[in-house]
């Protein structure tokens, strides 16, 4: 009797294990991503000189403003402005530096943040979320956001990493001069175009309190080229916040030739 219930407890144990790994490899937050090692948190300071923040060695510019000072119905949907980039920010310190140096006190600079942000989270979930987190205007907006978007970066466990559902490349997707014909090969540098809808700025009605600012981010990922940002200034404040941008994590068109080759 003592073997046996000593075997009940060693196949117990197993089955306790094994479960345990394949929960872990299972979690999305435990997958592995192939650019995951370009994450770091080194400290540099952060220096702006007019329009441009630099950290480290990785710079930052926004160009042009986005204005709504035009007739709606003489709108056209044009960029007019830009944020041009060296480097995916290396983490959340460099993002939190660049956020709130420079970049997130512009409707422009604050769009230019969101595939940023994408891009973290798909090297590292952790540090992903907390800067998304910064950016967006409440935990709604980042749970929002996180819930669809992981299923676009993380293989599933019935589907796998050849799942053709997967579109890794979704943050590059976003940047100028990348397309699926070039296997969303972005310009150099990095550059987000973006301006205003046709929408004018809305007061809102609800707390908190504060401003609603619509946005187009253009880029040729999609058949449609303008993706939706939309950015809720608190009032009293000076910093940004995005509300919600679904469209930026969409299908977009599907690479059938060559590997993606990621962001730097």
């Amino acid at each position: 009797m003592k073997r046996v219930f000593l075997a009940i407890l060693a196949v117990s144990g197993l089955c306790l294990t094994g479960c345990n790994l394949l929960n872990g490899l299972l979690d999305p937050d435990g997958y592995i991503d192939k650019w995951s090692g370009l994450v770091n948190e080194k400290k540099y300071d952060a220096v702006v000189n007019g329009n441009t923040i630099t950290y480290g060695e990785h710079t930052y510019t926004v160009n042009g403003s986005v204005d709504y000072d035009f007739n709606p119905a003489e709108f056209a949907k044009n960029p007019t402005a830009s944020v041009v980039f060296s480097n995916i920010p290396s983490g959340f310190n460099e993002f939190q530096a660049i956020y709130e140096g420079l970049l997130g006190k512009s409707i422009a600079g604050t769009v230019g943040m969101v595939p940023m942000a994408m891009e973290i989270y798909a090297r590292s979930s952790s540090t992903g979320k907390k800067c998304l987190t910064l950016l967006c205007k409440d935990d709604a907006t980042v749970d929002g956001i996180i819930r669809v978007y992981r299923t676009k970066i993380v293989p599933s466990s019935a589907a796998g990493a050849d799942d053709p559902y997967l579109q890794r490349y979704l943050p590059a997707a976003l940047l100028k001069g990348a397309d699926y014909e070039n296997q969303y090969r972005p310009v150099e540098p990095y550059t987000v175009e973006m301006g205003p809808t046709a929408n004018k700025p809305q007061e809102s009605k609800m707390a908190p309190y504060g401003t609603v600012y619509y946005t187009y981010i253009y880029c040729d990922g999609w058949e449609s080229r303008n993706r939706g940002v939309d950015l809720f200034l608190p009032k009293g404040e000076t910093l940004y916040k995005v509300q919600g941008c679904s469209s930026c994590y969409v299908q977009c068109r599907t690479i059938f030739k060559g590997p993606w080759e990621g962001l730097k």
